[in-house]
């Protein structure tokens, strides 16, 4: 699904209606009101606007989304985060949960359209620039992906997905150094997070530094006996 070629209405959100789609913008000025008779979506707003303010109920209807996505049903969850998105224009945060789902329905170009919108909307909101990250990593266009994900941990360190992309695209480029010192720093606020301590004792046998691989592989079998026999396994392999 393109974003800019459709705008949705609040059909799938009302268990009778059917979903409808029709021409116009959608993440860009969208139309978010449906024409005709606003049944389901007055009656959504209506409810919930008695109840909170409107802050929160672009938040309620996010949750939302995020409950039907875990139980697979992403049609109603694209909707859920259209919603929150019309109601609150100014969020980054319904664009890339939007974003999120498009990637798991393999939609890279509105994935990737809905992270520059949330981009553009907060230049320092991290998961704008991660979810960039993983749409330019599996176009496997990995200097930009690189640069994507160094963005997103300068503004929030400890992000783990973004962290392990980094990981990731340094050995699918085979370029380690950077990706070497931010695991370390990582690894002074979480020493004891044995996933990471695995990726940097890998680096580290790929660097020829085997000392250092061996003292942090012996360090994950204190920590996770099990996570130094599957890292061994894996190498081996």
């Amino acid at each position: 699904m393109i974003l800019d070629r459709k705008t949705v209405t609040m059909g799938s959100l009302n268990p009778r209606g059917k979903q409808e789609v029709a021409d116009g913008p959608v993440l860009v000025d969208a139309q978010c009101e449906p024409q005709g008779k606003p049944s389901a979506w007055q009656t959504m707003t209506d409810c919930l606007e008695k109840s909170y303010s409107l802050p929160r109920t672009w938040r309620v209807i996010r949750e939302l989304g995020d409950r039907h996505a875990g139980c697979s049903d992403f049609d109603t969850a694209r909707e859920c985060y259209l919603l929150a998105h019309c109601l609150a224009p100014k969020e980054p945060e319904p664009l890339v949960r939007f974003g999120v789902l498009a990637i798991q329905n393999n939609e890279l170009d509105s994935a990737q359209q809905a992270f520059d919108k949330a981009r553009r909307l907060d230049s320092k909101y991290p998961e704008a620039y991660n979810g960039s990250a993983m749409v330019l990593q599996m176009r496997k266009d990995y200097p930009a992906a690189f640069e994507m994900y160094l963005k997103c941990l300068e503004l929030s360190p400890d992000n783990l997905t973004a962290l392990l992309g980094l990981f990731q695209t340094s050995c699918q480029m085979g370029t380690f150094s950077k990706i070497i010192h931010y695991l370390e720093l990582y690894l002074l606020r979480h020493p004891e997070d044995t996933e990471v301590l695995a990726c940097v004792a890998t680096l580290y046998a790929r660097e020829g530094q085997t000392s250092k691989a061996r003292e942090v592989l012996n360090k994950v079998h204190e920590l996770e006996p099990k996570a130094e026999e599957s890292y061994l396994a894996s190498e081996s392999a």
